[in-house]
């Protein structure tokens, strides 16, 4: 059972709920532009693991199986045990996932955000799971069955959307010393110099403080990376880093030094190149966020098209078990020409505009070649399809300008 997905709608109350907090208390948590190239990164993820969540299950199976050490119970105090072995896990595979550079392209994802708010915790990397599944065998030696390491390991992820928020500050001190709390995950999100790679822990943070990577939060909070994405693309979010990787690597260095780029520190370049990039100090008052501006008339677009792209992402991740190979590989196929349709009109760039409409009209087509809908749904997504066109061609002359 995919506990991810059936959390979805209750993500979408929380959210709601922490926009009307900040709307009462007159604070501005979300950006439109931000917030929707958050939950479409989250949404790439989960259909893409659609084809990979089994295949990275493999390997924990073959070694319960054949390689088990005990013949762990299934109880209160073995789940337990296991919940603290998959935090245990966890806090290395995050902590090298910001120390090792290429293992941290698969994680960056989750710190482009220059915002702090539950939107955020859905931030996921599509390529994470091909590293964070790697630490997790040890489990699977000692012998704690897959279908309890799953369910634990879905636990605690979800535990990590709560402390996406900048509405809680700090909780009883009992609480703060042993759990990971909104106080202790802002940190661990900050591109201050001395926040950079702190507080990696999932569900606890005892094991940042017994290995050296804990830190309090003290000064406001800088929100994102160094080096910031500036793009509400959502696939390309998954790729910029090793753009700048390759970059780095076709500089003049031995293939000793390129060999060791890959798992130097984020940053890192031999001393004949300059050495160690220091992140830069920053604060609140001087750093600038990337912001983009569109029409109110394309804003309203993009909300509607978002909550119809919600409401089909769900009703097909419900509903995945029912859909052969080829339709799942059509409709991820059409959620990401989506979010990344989406994400362009945000910067209005001209290829969007194609993409928008190009979308539509083969989903059109799709349905009335396949009728694999109901004549009732047929004819609501045909609906859809002709307000979302007619409503998208006014805007034309507002893409021409662009790239």
């Amino acid at each position: 059972m995919n506990y991810i997905v059936l959390a979805i709608p209750v993500f979408m109350v929380l959210i709601l709920l922490e926009l009307l907090i900040a709307r009462l208390s007159k604070t501005k948590l979300y950006r439109l532009n931000d917030a929707v190239t958050n939950i479409s990164c989250g949404i790439t993820q989960q259909v893409l693991s659609v084809f990979f969540r089994t295949f990275l299950l493999v390997g924990y199976i073959y070694l319960y199986n054949n390689f088990k050490i005990f013949d762990v119970p299934d109880n209160f105090w073995t789940y337990a045990l296991l919940f603290v072995g998959v935090d245990f896990f966890y806090y290395w595979f995050h902590r090298y996932a910001h120390e090792v550079s290429i293992f941290w392209g698969t994680h960056i994802v989750h710190h482009q955000s220059e915002d702090y708010n539950l939107s955020v915790a859905l931030r996921q990397s599509a390529f994470q799971v091909f590293v964070s599944n790697i630490f997790y065998l040890p489990l699977a030696i000692i012998g704690f069955n897959p279908i309890a390491f799953v369910t634990i390991n879905a636990f605690q992820t979800l535990y990590q959307f709560w402390i996406h928020t900048e509405t809680i500050r700090k909780l009883h001190p009992a609480f703060e010393f042993v759990f990971n709390t909104p106080s202790h995950h802002r940190v661990h999100h900050g591109r201050n110099p001395k926040y950079i790679d702190k507080n990696h822990g999932g569900t606890l943070i005892i094991f940042d403080r017994m290995f050296g990577t804990f830190q309090e939060e003290e000064e406001d909070v800088v929100y994102g990376v160094t080096k910031p994405l500036a793009s509400w693309n959502p696939l390309w979010a998954n790729f910029d880093y090793y753009k700048d990787l390759l970059s780095d690597l076709k500089q003049n260095m031995s293939w000793g030094d390129r060999f060791r780029m890959l798992f130097e520190k984020p940053g890192w370049l031999p001393e004949s190149l300059g050495g160690y990039r220091r992140p830069p100090e920053v604060s609140r008052q001087t750093a600038e966020k990337f912001d983009t501006q569109i029409t109110s008339g394309l804003n309203y677009y993009i909300l509607i098209q978002y909550l119809i792209l919600l409401g089909i992402t769900t009703g097909f991740l419900f509903q995945i078990n029912q859909f052969g190979l080829y339709e799942r590989a059509a409709g991820i196929l059409f959620i990401l020409t989506s979010v990344m349709s989406l994400g362009g009109i945000l910067e209005l760039k001209k290829w969007s505009f194609f993409t928008e409409v190009g979308r539509w009209l083969v989903l059109g087509t799709g349905l009335f070649l396949t009728a694999i809908l109901s004549p009732f749904y047929f004819w609501i997504m045909l609906g859809l399809l002709i307000f979302s066109v007619v409503f998208i061609l006014p805007f034309y002359p507002h893409f021409l300008t662009r790239k």
